[in-house]
């Protein structure tokens, strides 16, 4: 690698299911990635540091120590708000030259609308708004599963066994849906209720696929279930919509699949992202323009 002052920038997205490092010279050019499991808060500090770590260590591994005392860090982590998760971070010692922390809404929509005003929706593993408005932000939603994360992968999850184990008990039809849920336990309610037990909203959300592709096969419940996830869906842009927001924007794994189901009234406001979170996480990190995807 070169040397010499030169300046990289690691750009990180630590979410309730994986965790992503992207690392750029000056220029904006790729020199290396990490990727790892879930790093939200709710894993705990030392878990949350250890994956972030392991992620630094994998996208910095070409760079000598010298270049790594270089390297400005930008960090997107889901939770960050809970109580003295960013003060603990903040005092971590990562082996790079400088930390700049945020949430993972915050660089999902940096990445989204290149620092400027707007909305972004997430549909991940979580749900939450955040909307920028004359360059003041305001947060919808986002307090945590279960409470919250409507129109989330985890809550299409919980809805998706609550079915699986209210057909079991014969309180409700069988269909395709809940028998491929409860499958995953054997059709056997104690095996369900011993993996509840453990669950993890990561754990949740990984159910959701399942309930998309039943869902376009027309199952029943599992269509009702991506429906009342579609209509927390509307309710949030109907939202932001009043708040005065001109571009709002749909990000996160899910987004994709719950869009078709989202009436023409509701997709008419909505706009395609200029970059990624990890696009938003360079520019938190002090990247002055978005990198040139075409060198990848």
């Amino acid at each position: 690698m070169g040397g010499g002052g030169v300046t990289f920038y690691l750009g990180i997205d630590a979410g309730g299911s994986h965790c992503r490092a992207r690392l750029v010279d000056a220029s904006g050019r790729d020199i290396g990635t990490g990727q790892a499991g879930a790093a939200n808060a709710g894993i705990g500090v030392e878990a949350l540091r250890a994956v972030l770590s392991d992620v630094i260590g994998q996208a910095v591994a070409m760079l000598s120590p010298a270049e790594r005392a270089q390297v400005r860090v930008g960090m997107g982590i889901a939770g960050i708000r809970r109580p003295g998760i960013r003060a603990a971070l903040a005092q971590s010692d990562f082996g790079v030259g400088s930390v700049t922390l945020a949430s993972d809404a915050q660089i999902a929509h940096l990445g989204a609308h290149g620092g400027g005003d707007g909305a972004i929706l997430i549909l991940g593993t979580g749900s939450a708004a955040l909307l920028r408005i004359e360059g003041q932000e305001v947060a919808l939603g986002g307090y945590g599963f279960p409470v919250s994360d409507e129109g989330s992968g985890a809550a299409l999850g919980l809805s998706a066994v609550r079915h699986a184990l209210r057909a079991l008990d014969g309180r409700t039809q069988w269909t395709p849906l809940a028998d491929a849920i409860s499958a995953r336990f054997d059709h056997d309610t104690i095996r369900a209720v011993a993996w509840m037990a453990q669950a993890t909203p990561r754990d949740y959300g990984a159910l959701a696929p399942i309930v998309m592709d039943h869902a376009d096969a027309n199952d029943p419940i599992a269509r009702s279930i991506v429906e009342d996830a579609a209509g927390h869906v509307e309710r949030f842009v109907e939202t932001i919509v009043a708040r005065g927001v001109v571009r709002c924007t749909l990000v996160g794994g899910l987004a994709p699949r719950l869009r078709p189901w989202l009436r023409v009234r509701t997709v008419a406001h909505l706009c395609p992202p200029l970059g990624d979170p990890l696009d938003g996480a360079l520019r938190l990190a002090g990247l002055t323009f978005a990198p040139d995807r075409a060198v990848r």
